[in-house]
């Protein structure tokens, strides 16, 4: 995935849910603070987006979710035209640890105004797919749990 897919991806998910704001959780989240051209292929290779709405809720998350994932999921028309999928989860879905809330990295610039996204960190996007049971090849491991990239954020 690219910076330009995550900007779509936020774009289009808050047009479905029709709130200016989301939080993305998954993998690709590290594109809210590294450019695609400063990591190894590795670490964005997904085609999925996990999305997190925000709500007063998780009932309503929930809900927000499934819309996402029933316009813009895996198989969906929407998929098939952009090359990748936006997944709608929610706070029982996404695994995140302790503290993430106070981690987040903003994404709002000339390509999402007036939207705005909130990206888990590179350290947080880790911890996420360790306790989710999940693995990352070694090279993107190296590049969320490190330091040598910049640690300017991109937008």
């Amino acid at each position: 995935m690219r910076r330009d897919q995550l900007e779509h991806a936020i774009r289009t998910a808050c047009q479905i849910i029709d709130k200016p704001e989301v939080i993305v959780v998954g993998s690709q989240a590290i594109l809210g603070t590294y450019d695609e051209s400063q990591l190894p292929a590795a670490a964005t290779m997904s085609i999925e987006i996990d999305i997190l709405p925000i709500a007063d809720t998780n009932e309503e998350t929930a809900r927000l979710a499934d819309l996402i994932e029933g316009v813009a999921g895996e198989f969906s028309s929407f998929e098939g035209l952009h090359g990748f999928s936006i997944d709608g989860v929610d706070l029982e879905t996404a695994v995140l640890p302790d503290g993430w809330r106070h981690r987040l990295v903003k994404v709002q610039n000339a390509n999402t105004p007036p939207l705005l996204a909130s990206c888990a960190t590179p350290a947080g996007v880790s911890t996420r797919k360790t306790s989710a049971s999940r693995s990352w090849p070694p090279s993107a491991r190296r590049t969320a749990t490190s330091s040598p990239l910049s640690s300017k954020p991109t937008s």
